[in-house]
């Protein structure tokens, strides 16, 4: 169970602690910040609602322990890494069932993220002993008018602090998919979980903990946005910051002031359905694409834009697809579980009423008892609607008939997300044209958009982000240039 065994020190009585200099702490605030389940809709956890004072203190603790941390040679990072990965998925189960009760993740789903993330930890680990253990020799007599004068040696080097801020629907992932290459880069990393998913995030970083790194090198923070949030990213200690979530990541980067930024901020991504397509595999990915989790996924089918010819053959299979998606508690490992919040349901329910009221076709009864909403398909939605646009991460799919592929394009187009796109048809030249016309960072072809395997490059275009994610790009990122220049008084060339 979630606070039990192993983890017995980060609890205190009902409340978690939080982590600092190598310690399970408690607020000097004295207050707590609750965490819902969303689909009891009754309080589940409850974690420390840390002050700014105590930010203070782990912005400070984490900038010194960074440089000793930097001085620790490459492997034994990696060791320290691979350590915390085989402990995390060694304790899969109490992390698997947090994520079950606070963000109503199903089962045997939430396993699956724990162990994924003990694999991202390790590759991450591997890939950095590679990258960071190469730098580059340059000789001046490469560029025109230069004699072999100079010899450049350039090289990798931390950062300093990384603030990393992962969403609700992937705690534990994209939390690990931020700290592991901040740590084999050298930086020190202060984790500001989301309120769904926190209790998830603290076990995961006891694990980091038991590993055995230096203390002050990896904090958790919890508490209220309002209260820390701006506090957390405008802070002077921090060198880079990776955030992944909604419209909060464009008022952070406003603010964030000169240091580098990865950002994944959303996405209506759009699949696109040729009239050549194999309808059986379209329809199975746009279960796959639209519904998993609940439709609660960054990467998941937001629209689909189908030619005319085949919209009714297609809407029919996956019509006959959704009918049989098991809607309920995610304990039983149900298709569709909760949504995470009432508000997140209530703003769903919005976009339906919409829908129904400018004329959508509803392929199934629209039903919802408090954040359980059953999978919806929405035939013959048109542009005016605001389904067409707005990210409703839930399970509600928007169908759009269109007359030519370049309607599809332009519809992708127009949107103010890039993230990611898929296109289905028997011909690769169409899809390459296709794909190259689309403005999104990845797109798909015959295959529902993915974030995934974590060492692929993940970015977005327009409000969907800034800069790309996968391993070796978040190394990169977590990483500055250092260059040493060698002068020599004469030339000097080697003449084999």
């Amino acid at each position: 169970m979630a606070g039990t065994g192993i983890f017995t020190e980060i609890l205190d009585g009902e409340v978690y602690k939080f982590y600092a200099d190598g310690e399970w702490r408690t607020s000097s605030s004295g207050k707590s910040v609750a965490i819902v389940n969303p689909a009891t809709r009754k309080t589940q956890y409850k974690v420390q609602a840390c002050t700014q004072e105590e930010v203070n203190k782990v912005m400070g603790m984490a900038k010194s322990a960074q440089k000793s941390w930097a001085k620790t040679p490459l492997w034994k990072r990696a060791e320290l890494l691979h350590k915390a990965a085989a402990i995390l998925k060694d304790n899969k189960a109490p992390i698997a069932e947090s994520l079950v009760k606070e963000i109503a993740k199903p089962a045997k789903d939430s396993v699956t993220e724990v162990v994924r993330s003990g694999d991202l930890i390790s590759y991450c680990a591997e890939e950095g002993v590679r990258i960071l253990g190469e730098g580059k020799f340059l000789l001046s007599d490469s560029f025109p008018g230069n004699e072999r004068t100079k010899y450049c040696l350039t090289s990798k080097i931390p950062l300093g602090v990384v603030l990393a801020i992962p969403p609700f629907n992937y705690p534990v992932n994209l939390a690990v998919s931020k700290i592991a290459p901040a740590l084999i880069a050298g930086n020190s990393l202060v984790l500001k979980p989301p309120t769904q998913g926190a209790v998830s995030c603290l076990h995961m970083v006891h694990c980091f903990h038991l590993a055995g790194f230096p203390k002050g090198l990896i904090s958790c923070i919890t508490g209220k946005g309002s209260e820390i949030g701006d506090f957390l990213t405008m802070h002077p200690a921090v060198n880079c910051i990776s955030f992944t979530g909604g419209d909060t990541g464009i008022s952070i980067s406003k603010k964030a002031g000169m240091i580098p930024l990865q950002m994944e901020l959303g996405g209506k991504d759009a699949c696109i359905v040729l009239e050549d397509a194999d309808l059986d595999l379209v329809a199975s990915n746009i279960i796959k694409g639209g519904f998993s989790y609940s439709g609660q996924r960054c990467t998941a089918v937001k629209v689909v834009l189908v030619m005319e010819s085949v919209a009714d053959e297609l809407v029919e299979k996956v019509k006959a697809k959704v009918a049989k998606l098991t809607v309920g508690p995610p304990e039983e490992n149900c298709d569709i579980t909760a949504v995470v919040s009432e508000s997140s349901a209530n703003f769903i329910e919005g976009l339906v009423m919409d829908a129904k009221e400018k004329g959508a076709t509803f392929c199934q009864e629209y039903k919802r008892e408090g954040n359980l909403i059953w999978p919806l398909l929405l035939d013959n939605v048109r542009p005016d609607m605001r389904i067409a646009w707005e990210e409703p991460f839930g399970p509600v799919l928007p169908v759009l008939r269109i007359s030519s592929v370049d309607e599809g394009i332009n519809h992708c187009n127009a949107s103010n997300f890039g993230l990611q796109g898929c296109v289905f048809t028997k011909d690769i030249n169409k899809a390459m044209l296709i794909s190259d016309a689309m403005e999104t960072g990845t797109v798909q072809i015959n295959s529902a958009p993915a974030r995934g395997p974590d060492h692929f490059p993940f970015q977005g275009l327009k409000d969907s982000g800034i800069g790309s994610q996968g391993v070796t790009n978040s190394i990169n990122l977590m990483t500055k240039v250092k260059t040493t220049v060698i002068n020599l008084p004469t030339p000097s060339y080697s003449m084999g």
